[in-house]
């Protein structure tokens, strides 16, 4: 395969990837990148390991940080940092740098921040709320000055001490309805602007901005509620929109507390990344939907001018992934790098990888984020090898 050259190309992985596994290195040279993103915080998971010579599965069961969690950094902290058992070593993250940076790769600090069941449930006044009381344990409110101070402090504590050469902001924003857990069950429960409506947070806090925006958080609320009943009893289309249910100032409103508080979020966590590396590139997760929640949330009118490059998910083979990275390019011109995150696992057919990879640069992506060195088996490393040797 042959494809149009890339300014950078970056494999992501976990610590637990890099220790205890001697041919780590060989393999990550061998795929052909320069640069590992590597997880320093990260959420729950389940991860596989199919060529670690020691295991074959981690159970990493709640969202933790890869670091010694410190009491000078943590103990006035209402919302602290977990620690983790499973990552490798007590300081995994700094552990796996100093290996892959001595290797002579470049790493970059993955963040993941208002991702944590395990603090959700501890703090469920920080959490996002719906329109019908449901709480999301997962999804830490970003606005909630709580929540803002963790994230920051997570951030900081995360590159502490360690020669990163950029960071990769993980849900730097808010989380909603769509979230792969333990046996799902939500799964395609409300499709289309289901999912929309139902990720607004309609917390305490929410409903008092939205009526400093002149919106009736009441009024609000109902809406929302009866376009739900509306969708799960077919009276609605799910290819509605927001405004068939909201006018279009209360989804002003809505919208516009969001993006702040995204927005009051990232300065926040940037600033303390800055002040412990200040040399770091800065790649954020972000989406060019401006309704868009989850790991990748939406991209606000002022993120680009704090980032170096910005990161959209690619992982499904399809079309409307590559419509997502050209209307990302559209919307953040030629100042900002863009990067398509592309993924070899399944149900990815390794075969349809190559012309998808291409499909993306070609639609605007400017860099090619990997995933993922340490889940995959030989013929998907191969296959990431081949996506290097195409557009390096």
């Amino acid at each position: 395969m042959s494809g149009s050259p890339v300014e950078r190309l970056v494999a992501h992985a976990y610590p637990w990837d890099v220790l205890g596994d001697p041919h780590f290195v060989d393999r990550a040279r061998a795929v052909g990148v320069g640069e590992i993103a590597l997880a320093a915080s990260y959420h729950s998971t389940r991860a596989a390991t199919p060529l670690h010579p020691r295991h074959k599965v981690v159970d990493a069961h709640h969202a933790a940080l890869y670091r010694p969690v410190r009491s000078d950094a943590w103990d006035a902290h209402p919302i602290r940092a977990v620690s983790a058992s499973w990552a490798g070593s007590e300081d995994a993250f700094a552990d796996a740098t100093s290996i892959l940076v001595a290797a002579g790769f470049a790493v970059n600090a993955w963040i993941v921040l208002a991702h944590s069941t395990i603090l959700g449930t501890a703090h469920p006044d920080a959490t996002v709320v719906n329109c019908f009381g449901d709480r999301y344990s997962y999804a830490l409110a970003p606005g909630h000055p709580d929540v803002v101070r963790y994230a920051a402090t997570l951030a900081a504590e995360a590159v502490r001490g360690v020669p990163v050469s950029g960071v990769s902001i993980e849900a730097c924003g808010q989380l909603g309805i769509a979230h792969v857990g333990p046996h799902e069950k939500t799964d395609g429960a409300f499709p289309g602007i289901g999912d929309t409506l139902m990720s607004i947070d309609c917390s305490d806090r929410q409903r008092a901005r939205w009526a400093e925006r002149g919106a009736d958080p009441d009024a609000v609320v109902a809406k929302l509620r009866a376009g739900i009943d509306s969708l799960t009893t077919g009276r609605l289309a799910p290819d509605s929109f927001i405004t068939d249910m909201l006018d279009e100032s209360e989804a002003s409103a809505v919208l516009a507390v969001r993006h702040a508080d995204a927005d009051a979020l990232r300065r926040e966590v940037l600033t303390s990344v800055r002040t412990e590396a200040p040399e770091a590139r800065v790649t954020l997760h972000a989406h060019p939907d401006p309704w868009r929640t989850g790991p990748s949330p939406a991209l606000t009118e002022t993120a680009t001018a704090d980032v170096d490059a910005v990161l959209v998910s690619a992982w499904p083979g399809t079309a409307d992934t590559v419509s997502v990275v050209r209307a990302a390019r559209e919307l953040i011109g030629d100042g900002v790098n863009l990067g398509a995150y592309v993924s070899v696992l399944p149900p990815k057919k390794l075969d349809e990888v190559d012309a998808h990879v291409a499909a993306t640069v070609a639609a605007g992506a400017d860099e090619l984020h990997l995933y993922h060195l340490g889940l995959v088996d030989k013929a998907q490393l191969d296959a990431l090898s081949a996506i290097v040797a195409a557009h390096r």
